[in-house]
């Protein structure tokens, strides 16, 4: 059963980020998406199992530099380990991408496995003008998935809240 988030989940949501990610720093960040002007509760979502929380994913706003302009992106995705490869990620991604597209928002912007992310409609979001927020994000991982609402005119560096994670050195 896919569902919102609930206040009362986020303990369980904190162990089955970290159980996925290997460390706590992932669980750590969701918590700060979700204390900041950029969380959706109406775009937080579980895959609830058995009264057991097995996968988690929101969607938060950055902005586009110099445009008074929310665009969504997607952030974090999580699978306990013994649910992943079973397809209840990929029915999270469809959930949440669709629950975007009907509130009429234009685009779903991530920063995921290029392999994994492109079924669902992603594409490179650099050709569609979109450039990442800093160096170091490879092209392949920084993709948009263009909703109904999409705007060709939403172009320019996309700029995220002080405390998400620079992205990997070495990248």
């Amino acid at each position: 059963m896919i569902r919102r988030e609930r206040h009362e989940d986020e303990a369980e949501i904190s162990r089955l980020i970290e159980a996925a990610f290997g460390d706590g720093d992932v669980a750590r960040f969701a918590e700060q998406i979700r204390a900041s002007p950029g969380y959706v509760p109406e775009l937080a979502f579980v895959v609830e199992e058995e009264g057991e929380i097995v996968a988690h994913t929101m969607l938060s706003k950055v902005r586009l530099d110099g445009l008074d302009v929310d665009l969504l992106i997607l952030t974090p995705m999580s699978v306990r380990p013994d649910r992943q490869r079973q397809g209840v990620g990929a029915a999270l991604v469809v959930a949440a991408l669709a629950a975007a597209d009907e509130r009429g928002e234009p685009l779903v912007l991530v920063e995921g496995i290029p392999a994994y992310y492109p079924r669902f409609g992603f594409e490179s979001a650099a050709a569609l003008g979109l450039e990442p927020p800093e160096e170091g994000i490879p092209d392949a991982a920084w993709m948009v998935c263009p909703l109904r609402a999409y705007d060709p005119a939403l172009r320019g560096r996309v700029v995220y809240p002080s405390f998400f994670p620079p992205p990997p050195t070495g990248a």
